[in-house]
Parts: structure tokens; C-alpha cells; sequence
């Protein structure tokens, strides 16, 4: 298979819909050419799968899935994405998001593992167990991300936004906490805090793990703005401090005021739960994906 990159196998995958290995083999068989490469999959009998890949797919769920060992606990979120809301009501769809999240926690969420991971029950990987589906499900399908968090020590806790099946819905929030305290009392707080991150939308659990780019942007807009008051340099870089640390209030977690009482922030409230819990709390991480969320679908650009 000299020759045949990542990148062509990509390519392939996004054109055709089929599996990983089944697009390593056509690019084999076609020397690396991507039309031969399609017309082998579908003399394969992924004809289907072929003509639907390149519709939009902006419905779908997303699910969440967590489990304990003595090794700690893990806790996963997933995204899977269907044309259109009916198929998403589907119980076969349904099953098979429900099986995509819980192979994913056999892989911590990793995103290119869990597309190579066995799918249950069948002699396939998931990948290529959902582009089969394509074709008789009859919408282009497709595993769009996913995400994971582990503690050695804590919980792992979860809410799912505008349920459609149970694990299953629209958003879906999870939150790692690291805490010998007690689980009872971890995963009601990991649920409100879950709960907070779906209706904040925060971009990061803290200041330093903010996208560098997105604060430079952030200060480069805050300074034009400053500079149109007029006011000399040394003022206006007072001003863009100031509306700084406003952006890192309503963009970072534990800056953000609890949306359950209205006037403690998230950092504290951890704080303060540690007492009830009868140990210290530490905040691992969140992940957060709402259904669609960067998709354009057609006729956004009207």
C-alpha cells in the first residue's frame, strides 16, 4: 500500500462514506486514484452509501455514556449525525448511537481510536458498520466527534439537554471532578455544574486553557473599541484590562457566575462543596457539544 497516505484515506472516507479500511483497500486496488477508488466501493456494494455521503448531515444526537472500575471513572460524549429529525427518532439509529458511545468508553473518547474500534455485535468497525448503515437506513450517517474524560479518583457526571432516549439528546455536558469525598454528593454538584456548562456555553474550564488565539483576537477588538473614545494609550490599555477580565467572566467555567444562584462563581462554588463532600474538590474538565454546532447546512448563507 506504498504510497497511499492518511490524508487520501480522508479524502476517500469524506467522498464515499465508507469505512476506513474498506477506502485503504479501494486506494489500493486503484493505485491511489480517488474516482477509481469509488467505483471500486461501489462494485463492492457501497452504492448507496457513495451517493449519499456528500448530503448534509446536521440532525442526528448526541450521547453521553460513563462507567467505574477500581481504576477510577471515565466518562464519554459523542456525536452522531443523521439528515434529517426523523431518523433520529428512529430506534435503529438510536441503537446505534447508544452502542458508539459505549464503545467509546473502551477508548476514552479518542476520537480516531473509537472510528476503528469493533462496533458491537458485528464483524466490523464502527466506521464501517455506520457507512453500511447508511444504506439502509437511507440518509448519509456519520460519527462526527467525541470526547472523554478520566479521573483516578472522583466522578465523572453528565446532563443531557432536550433528551430524545435515555443518554440521549440535543446537548450533552460532561464533567470530570477529582474528590475522595463522597460520590453522593460529587455527582449531584457534577450534575449541576453539567447543567451550567450547557446553558453557559463556556469555551474553557480556566483563563490559561483559552485558545490563544481567541483572547488576541478578543483584546485586538477591545482595543479598537478603547481607541475610538479618544482617549490616550496608556488609558486605553486600563480600559481593554478591564473588559478583559468581563470576556474571561462570561467565556471561562470557573469565572463564570453559577446560573443556579445568580451570584457565586463556578470556581467557589467547587470550593465550598468540598465541605460537603468532607474532601477537597478539584475540577478535572468539561466537554460540551451541541447537536449541528458548526455544521452549515444549506441555506445558512441566506
Amino acid at each position: 500500500m506504498a504510497g497511499i497516505t492518511a490524508a487520501m484515506v480522508k479524502e476517500l472516507r469524506a467522498t464515499s462514506g465508507a469505512g476506513m479500511m474498506d477506502c485503504k483497500a479501494a486506494l489500493s486496488e486503484a493505485n491511489g486514484d480517488i474516482d477509481l477508488a469509488v467505483d471500486w466501493l461501489r462494485k463492492k456494494g457501497l452504492a448507496k452509501a457513495a451517493k449519499k455521503a456528500g448530503r448534509t448531515a446536521a440532525e442526528g444526537l448526541v450521547s453521553v455514556a460513563f462507567e467505574e472500575s477500581a481504576k477510577g471513572a471515565v466518562g464519554v460524549v459523542v456525536e452522531v449525525n443523521s439528515e434529517t429529525d426523523f431518523v433520529a427518532r428512529n430506534d435503529i439509529f438510536q441503537g446505534i448511537v447508544h452502542n458508539v458511545a459505549q464503545t467509546a468508553l473502551s477508548v476514552a473518547g479518542d476520537i480516531d481510536k473509537l472510528r476503528a474500534e469493533k462496533f458491537p455485535g458485528v464483524e466490523k468497525s464502527v466506521d464501517e458498520h455506520i457507512a453500511e448503515m447508511v444504506g439502509k437506513i437511507g440518509e448519509n450517517l456519520s460519527l462526527r466527534r467525541s470526547a472523554g474524560i478520566s479521573v483516578e479518583e472522583g466522578v465523572v457526571a453528565s446532563y443531557v439537554h432536550g433528551q430524545v432516549t435515555d443518554g440521549a439528546g440535543k446537548i450533552g455536558v460532561i464533567v470530570g471532578l477529582k474528590s475522595s469525598g463522597a460520590k453522593d454528593k460529587l455527582y449531584a454538584l457534577g450534575k449541576q455544574i453539567a447543567m451550567h456548562v450547557a446553558a453557559a456555553r463556556p469555551l474553557a474550564a480556566r483563563i490559561e486553557d483559552l485558545d490563544p488565539a481567541v483572547v488576541a483576537r478578543e483584546k485586538s477588538v477591545l482595543a479598537e473599541q478603547a481607541r475610538a473614545s479618544g482617549k490616550p494609550e496608556n488609558i486605553i490599555e486600563k480600559m481593554v484590562e478591564g473588559r478583559l477580565r468581563k470576556f474571561y467572566e462570561e467565556s471561562v467555567l470557573l469565572e463564570q457566575i453559577f446560573v443556579i444562584d445568580g451570584e457565586t462563581k463556578i470556581g467557589k462554588v467547587i470550593e465550598n462543596a468540598s465541605k460537603e463532600a468532607g474532601a477537597p474538590v478539584e475540577f478535572v474538565g468539561f466537554a460540551r457539544f451541541e447537536l449541528g454546532d458548526g455544521i452549515e447546512k444549506k441555506g445558512d448563507e441566506d
